[in-house]
């Protein structure tokens, strides 16, 4: 079950992620972040009216710690997607995403058998490998106009935003109900608010913003199906899976977008189909 708990939220990210980044190319791109969020805390809030639980002010502590995470995960990420350098961004907060939670599982204590581990190692390269085929130019039609530094730096802290997230997340038991997750989003999209006017971005719901909107529940589907995936499994295993995201995000810009793969993104989408496989027989 846990597998496919984590597989769905990886499915239901990358869909957030490719309405999140579509829109970002229109509209500021930390508003974006803030609508996204703002959405996804008041979805989960809906379901936590109806799911009992008993969570710990621990609980509400991680929490916390997820939503400040997820807040500058989202808006690096959407930031950089609204440049256009998916190719760098996407496979480097993937990876980020999946690293920190298995450095700090293994740290706690976590031994995944053989097969997962196997499963680990073929994500990583499979994870980038899907995403770096992808490569599109900024909205004035000049690659070159867009430093190559600056996907890079927004890779690397969304990587580690998310990694923070699913760390944290991860930390919640089972019996805790919604509600931290509930103050976990709320606490994203403040966070998202505070990363934005502290780099002197526009962060306020615009009408163009507005359109985003259906990445919220997306995003808390994702997130709830990330956190019960770490209750009835291991971090490690489940963070790796939830980061093949990019997978998700490249076959429905094929679908949608009608985008033509790349043979690097074959590759890696093997290699993606290569860890659940392993994960599942483990």
């Amino acid at each position: 079950m846990a597998v496919v708990l984590a597989l769905v939220s990886a499915f239901t990210f990358g869909l957030s992620d490719f309405i999140g980044g579509l829109v970002s190319k229109r509209a500021p791109a930390w508003s974006v972040a803030v609508t996204v969020q703002a959405a996804s805390a008041l979805s989960t809030a809906v379901l936590a009216l109806f799911v009992a639980g008993s969570p710990r002010p621990v609980d509400f502590g991680w929490a916390l710690v997820a939503g400040a995470g997820s807040g500058a995960g989202v808006g690096f990420l959407f930031r950089g997607l609204a440049t256009g350098r998916m190719s760098v961004v996407a496979p480097l907060s993937a990876v980020g995403a999946a690293l920190v939670p298995v450095v700090i599982g293994f740290g706690l204590g976590e031994r995944p058998g053989t097969l997962a581990t196997l499963a680990i190692v073929a994500a990583f390269p499979g994870i980038w490998l899907v995403a770096s085929g992808e490569s599109a130019p900024d909205t004035d039609g000049d690659p070159a106009a867009v430093p190559a530094s600056s996907g890079i730096l927004d890779g690397i802290l969304a990587g580690l935003g998310f990694g923070v997230l699913f760390t944290a997340l991860g930390q919640v038991p089972d019996g805790a109900g919604l509600w931290p997750l509930t103050v976990a989003q709320a606490a994203s999209a403040v966070a998202a608010a505070a990363l934005a006017t502290a780099l002197r971005a526009s962060w306020r719901p615009t009408r163009s913003a507005w359109r985003a909107v259906p990445a919220g529940p997306l995003s808390a589907v994702a997130l709830l199906s990330f956190m019960l995936a770490t209750q009835s499994g291991l971090l490690t295993v489940s963070s790796v899976l939830a980061s093949l995201y990019p997978a998700a995000t490249v076959v429905l810009a094929m679908a949608v977008l009608r985008e033509r793969i790349h043979a690097t993104q074959a590759v890696g989408l093997v290699l993606c189909g290569a860890t659940v496989t392993l994960v599942a027989l483990s």
